[in-house]
């Protein structure tokens, strides 16, 4: 099984399972904001996490039309109440349409909430963000799961997460010996890496088995990397084939002059 083929096998076979929410795709609503005028990322730290890691979510969650993927757009969550309304960083929501794309998203519309949200510490939003948006997103929303992140390598490390209790509590995971924290509401593993090239503390997903799921840009490599392996072998195989066509061609060769040899032995005795 190659590489490629591989992944993708895996893909399947560890995909969630979720039913289709029973609201209605909803790209607007009048009388909800969609912009606030504030920038997407509080660094270029936060941007090259943000665009990663949606990156790979938008490339996992492919292959199920059932998965919306959001980037710092608004979630309202109480009809008719605009300051009912959050933006997080990166949120998915299992069960409802891909496509169309929203302006915000409106989870009594939809009926449905994100399963997971991440938020990526900055200074000015970080205390928030550690603290009540702990309750806001889990309990007045309904997330199931909501994840903080400091990308920034000469920030002190911190990477810690939330979800239900089985009495309906709020819990906080405990990390591995990695640091590492399992999602279950998306069944997959996170972990950061320091990328001193770029000065981020990258947060990356991995599949149960500890698979990577790479980028586009890591994707495009791989297959790049299959394609030229592809044509190596498929250029040994030709000067195999070329080498064997030689080699008898030279026993063919070889063979006839053993025999013209013969027969001019075989007139010399008999005359």
């Amino acid at each position: 099984m190659d590489t490629i083929n591989g992944f993708e096998f895996k893909q399947r076979k560890y995909m969630p399972v979720f039913p289709k929410a029973n609201g209605k795709t909803t790209v607007y609503i009048e009388g909800y904001p969609c912009e606030d005028n504030e920038p997407m990322s509080a660094t270029d730290f936060h941007g090259e996490q943000i665009n990663t890691l949606a990156d790979q979510f938008k490339r996992y969650f492919a292959i199920n039309e059932l998965v919306h993927i959001a980037v710092d757009s608004f979630i309202y969550y109480s009809e008719g109440d605009i300051t009912k309304c959050v933006a997080p960083d990166i949120y998915i929501v299992f069960g409802v349409a891909k496509y169309p794309l929203r302006r915000s998203f409106y989870t009594w519309a939809e009926g449905a909430a994100p399963v997971a949200v991440f938020e990526f510490l900055s200074d000015a939003t970080a205390r928030q963000d550690r603290t009540e948006k702990v309750g806001v997103y889990l309990k007045d929303i309904g997330v199931q799961e909501y994840f903080v992140h400091q990308p920034e390598l000469k920030k002190a490390a911190e990477f810690r997460g939330w979800r239900h209790s089985l009495s309906g509590g709020i819990i906080e995971m405990e990390p591995d010996p990695q640091g590492g924290l399992f999602s279950e509401a998306l069944n997959l593993y996170f972990r950061w890496e320091e990328q001193h090239h770029t000065h981020v503390r990258l947060l990356r997903p991995y599949l149960p088995d500890g698979t990577p799921i790479t980028t586009s840009l890591e994707e495009h490599h791989l297959r790049e990397a299959a394609q030229a392996r592809a044509q190596e072998e498929a250029q040994r195989r030709q000067d195999a084939e070329k080498l064997a066509a030689t080699e008898a061609q030279r026993r063919k060769d070889a063979e006839a002059e053993l025999e013209k040899l013969r027969t001019q032995l075989a007139n010399l005795q008999r005359q």
